[in-house]
């Protein structure tokens, strides 16, 4: 089915604000990706806060899917499922096109925390951490909430040196990091002999 000019406006600014940056893109751009004019744009999006809006939200939707359609097809067990969230980010990480998280990106350039842009960034991790804290709870650790924390450091760390350093092998670390992280959840919370000949 093809794209009504709205998502043709929408799809061209994604691109733009991904590849070229939200502040660097200028609507004359958009509108001349795709193939409309401004008054047609703003039609659809009152404002380029707007489109920034829909922007994000649409990454953030399409990506969560896609992202937890990938860890389900590869693992299928809590603790295999925590692991290849590293597998995933980094096959992402490996494509040409990768330029970093869009809500790194977007919370960067506008860093203050009441500003509607650096909101919707700060949800989309509010959002991953919710998912690994539930396949946490899942595998058993003693604190989900914190590590889901832990590892969801590990991958936007993971991230920030990619976008730093192209093949730097960060995802493969981060994940060696995970492991020690997922199997001292587990051991944490589970009573160890001196305190059974206590009891």
């Amino acid at each position: 089915m093809p794209l009504t000019l709205q998502e043709k406006v929408l799809q061209a600014a994604s691109e733009l604000f991904y590849s070229q940056g939200i502040r660097a893109t200028g609507v004359d751009a958009i509108a001349k990706a795709a193939n409309t004019t401004k008054m047609s744009l703003y039609k659809y999006f009152p404002s380029k806060d707007e489109l920034v809006l829909a922007f994000l939200r649409k990454r953030d939707e399409d990506f969560r899917l896609w992202f937890v359609d990938q860890v389900d097809s590869k693992a299928d067990t809590p603790k295999t499922k925590l692991l290849a969230i590293f597998d995933v980010i980094g096959e992402w990480m490996a494509i040409p096109e990768f330029r970093g998280c869009a809500f790194i990106n977007a919370a960067a350039e506008f860093p203050v925390e009441g500003n509607p842009v650096h909101q919707v960034s700060a949800e989309f991790y509010d959002h991953f951490r919710n998912y690994i804290a539930d396949l946490a709870g899942q595998y058993g650790s003693k604190s989900p909430e914190s590590l889901a924390q832990q590892l969801s450091l590990l991958v936007e760390g993971a991230i920030v040196s990619e976008q730093m350093k192209r093949h730097s092998g960060a995802a493969e670390q981060a994940k060696q990091a995970a492991i020690v992280l997922i199997d001292g959840s587990i051991i944490s919370s589970l009573p160890t002999n001196n305190t059974q000949e206590q009891q």
